[in-house]
């Protein structure tokens, strides 16, 4: 056999190799989603969210973020500055979120309903949110704004306590003690999502009816000017 068509043959074979190869790359490279800024955006505050849920802001670093987003670091820095920036946007959305919601379900309604409707809402945030409750049930970072449950307490209570307020100035009542109640009431269902979120049980409905015939059965027999124990 000619030495020449051996070589010939060798050659010909490896360069049909390596160009197949160069084609399959660049049809793989061709067909991978190229998200927009605003797509890549939605995709870390998802992804921190988890990250944050699971680990809290101290244990999370920006490598995890990227990792699980399949991403390189420099863009999560190039989107939100770093950890602490897409921290406060988590943050900043879900503390929106919850109060918008408490706002809608105090709305309208007697005011019996608009405590159960607030317990409900709330109790379904914790619910079907349960990584945004777990991110502002952690402790936040120094410096965040709003970045933990007594801030999210805090702006719930001023909604709350408005709808107290001219109710209780309606009935003759010291509308000046209404954000006493307000935070009384909202930290009570706060603190009853927190047990909810470990067993599960009963349904969130029947929760928030248990908390809202508590709270309303004392609010029914309040006393104008409540007497100090002595």
């Amino acid at each position: 056999m000619n030495p020449h068509a051996l070589v010939d043959s060798y050659v010909t074979v490896t360069y049909v190799c390596v160009t197949y190869a160069i084609v399959v790359k660049l049809s793989t490279m061709i067909k991978k989603k190229r998200f927009t800024a605003a797509e890549r955006r939605a995709q870390l505050i998802e992804v921190g969210r988890r990250v944050f849920a699971e680990r809290g802001y101290e244990a999370t670093s920006v490598e995890e973020i990227a990792a699980r987003a399949k991403i390189s670091k420099p863009i999560v820095y190039e989107h939100f500055g770093g950890k602490e920036g897409l921290y406060a946007v988590i943050v900043d959305r879900e503390v929106e979120f919850v109060v918008a919601l408490i706002k809608e379900a105090i709305s309208t309604g007697t005011p019996r309903e608009r405590v159960e409707r607030a317990a409900l809402g709330f109790l379904n945030y914790v619910k079907e949110h349960p990584n945004g409750f777990a991110v502002l049930s952690h402790d936040a970072p120094i410096g965040v704004r709003r970045g933990n449950m007594s801030s999210l307490l805090t702006d719930v209570a001023e909604r709350v306590g408005n709808v107290f307020a001219s109710n209780f100035k309606m009935a003759g009542y010291d509308d000046k003690v209404a954000p006493v109640y307000a935070h009384a009431l909202v930290g009570m269902v706060t603190f009853v999502g927190q047990w909810w979120t470990e067993t599960k049980k009963p349904s969130v409905e029947k929760v928030a009816s248990h908390i809202a015939a508590l709270a309303w059965m004392g609010l029914r027999h309040l006393p104008r000017k409540p007497d100090a124990i002595k």
